[in-house]
């Protein structure tokens, strides 16, 4: 853990901006969908007049296999984006969980009493057994 150096404000700070990215590209890719349905709907077709539904002319038909081609790529913008702010925001946590069972830990081993070999009982040196000071 002494190699890392996270700072969880930053990450919130730059996560949050991702966020508002995503909603802002999430009301882009809506707006999207009803443009294309609107341009479609309204490129007309090369054929004569026409009774009931209007035909779908070569426009029309271009913009939706666009749109059905290219709708995969455009959620897994959105998922990818979503993932990768989850993701930092959970390594991030455990980060810090990390970093506070290190505290814990230390705290323990400090607390707890050493061991001490002393001089003339048993052959030992007077040293601490853990640390191996006098």
């Amino acid at each position: 853990m002494t190699a890392w150096d996270i700072s969880t404000s930053g990450v919130q700070f730059v996560t949050s901006l991702v966020e508002d990215a995503i909603n802002d590209m999430e009301k882009h890719v809506k707006a999207y969908g009803k443009d294309a349905k609107s341009a479609a709907g309204s490129a007309g077709t090369i054929v004569g007049a026409y009774c009931g539904a209007a035909p779908t002319g070569p426009i029309a038909a271009a913009l939706g296999l666009f749109a059905e081609n290219t709708a995969g790529d455009v959620l897994f913008l959105g998922a990818r984006a979503a993932k990768s702010v989850n993701g930092a925001r959970e390594a991030t946590a455990y980060y810090v969980l990390g970093d506070l069972d290190m505290a814990a830990r230390t705290q323990h081993q400090t607390l707890a009493v050493p061991e001490i070999d002393m001089p003339g009982r048993g052959g030992g040196t007077g040293q601490d057994k853990e640390h191996g000071k006098q």
